[in-house]
């Protein structure tokens, strides 16, 4: 039999995020994994809905053996016998973010046998989560163009805390993962975004989107950030908005509307997250640099990446990626800092 990895989900920030990818690893590798103390640092420590719907697509793409999958657990075994592909439909019931159970599956799925194509119904932008336009046009992007990744993600319908509602189509053919070298960016000169409200007046999505293009342009960026309005379709209602720069890697900065909140605000928090990120000369911004790490092993061959600041939740991947795979992980720099991440990646075992 197989020997178990077993996995201390309290490490680092303790969340949800080292079961999520500890499954997808395992999915992955097709190595058993058991997941104990999950979240157990956190004010209602154990499995919360949100993480028994990754628990549950990352089941039905690997055909797992599942033990543990209910709310308040605080350990999960999680066997994986396949990943054929194919067609799955994944409902979160409510608006639990759809970007983390993309981040949960695409590893396996690009594993897979053949296509897959998911139809996903949650919540496309949430608090604490990545915005579905920045999986779609900073993520995705940048898989494709560092690593080979052919993966594409159509938002059908959004949906915003607490009804949810949104529905996302995410398609993902098989990929050998390319090894890549990308530590400072290029030079940006043109930035592109999208402002979206539903269900709200359609002046809200103008003046969030004319607050970020302002303060860009006064630091001299070429910027277009589209509107994006919808009066009745959508559970709503919400807004926000994501930036991002054109060019060989793209790097994004986002913000979310919420009750009280001007919508100039929203836009202008948008606006100085990424010229945060842009200011460290770094090729991948933070969010970018947690997700890319378990790809870096992935891929057959030496990757070295620049972030702009080395979080918690990179730490925590590299631990846990380390536990699948026989790689080693060399980082310069520290926690919270601009740091520079490489690894001879082993390929898929």
């Amino acid at each position: 039999m197989m020997e178990v990895i077993r996995v201390d989900g309290s490490y680092g920030e303790g969340g949800g995020s080292i079961l999520r990818y500890a499954l997808a690893l395992s999915a992955v590798t097709m190595k058993p994994v058991e997941v104990y103390n999950i979240r157990a640092k956190r004010s209602n420590p154990g499995l919360r809905p949100q993480h028994l719907n990754a628990v549950r697509a990352l089941a039905m793409i690997s055909s797992a053996k599942v033990e543990g999958a209910y709310v308040g657990s605080m350990r999960i075994y999680f066997e994986p016998r396949s990943r054929t592909g194919g067609n799955f439909k994944v409902d979160i019931g409510t608006a639990g973010s759809i970007s983390l159970i993309i981040q949960a599956i695409l590893p396996a799925a690009l594993f897979s046998e053949r296509e897959s194509r998911f139809t996903i119904r949650g919540g496309t932008d949430v608090r604490f989560a990545p915005p579905i336009d920045y999986m779609r046009e900073v993520f995705l992007k940048n898989m494709k163009r560092l690593m080979g990744v052919e993966a594409e993600i159509r938002v059908i319908k959004r949906g915003h805390y607490p009804k949810g509602g949104g529905l996302v189509e995410l398609t993902v053919k098989p990929s050998e993962l390319k090894p890549f070298k990308a530590v400072e960016r290029e030079e940006v000169s043109s930035i592109m975004g999208r402002a979206h409200a539903v269900k709200l007046p359609k002046h809200v999505a103008d003046r969030i989107a004319s607050s970020a293009e302002s303060i860009l342009r006064e630091r001299g960026f070429r910027v277009s950030v589209e509107r994006e309005w919808s009066k009745n379709d959508h559970l709503g209602p919400g807004a926000g908005i994501t930036l991002w720069t054109e060019g060989e890697v793209a790097i994004g900065g986002d913000s979310l509307g919420e009750r009280g909140k001007p919508s100039e605000k929203v836009g202008r928090e948008a606006a100085l997250k990424l010229l945060n990120e842009l200011g460290t000369g770094m090729a991948l911004d933070s969010h970018m640099g947690d997700m890319i790490i378990p790809y870096m092993a992935l891929a057959k061959g030496e990757s070295v990446v620049g972030i702009s600041q080395l979080t918690m939740h990179a730490i925590s991947n590299i631990w846990l990626t380390e536990k699948f795979l026989p790689v080693k992980f060399n980082v310069e720099g520290q926690h919270g800092k601009p740091a520079k991440v490489s690894v001879m990646g082993s390929g898929l075992p």
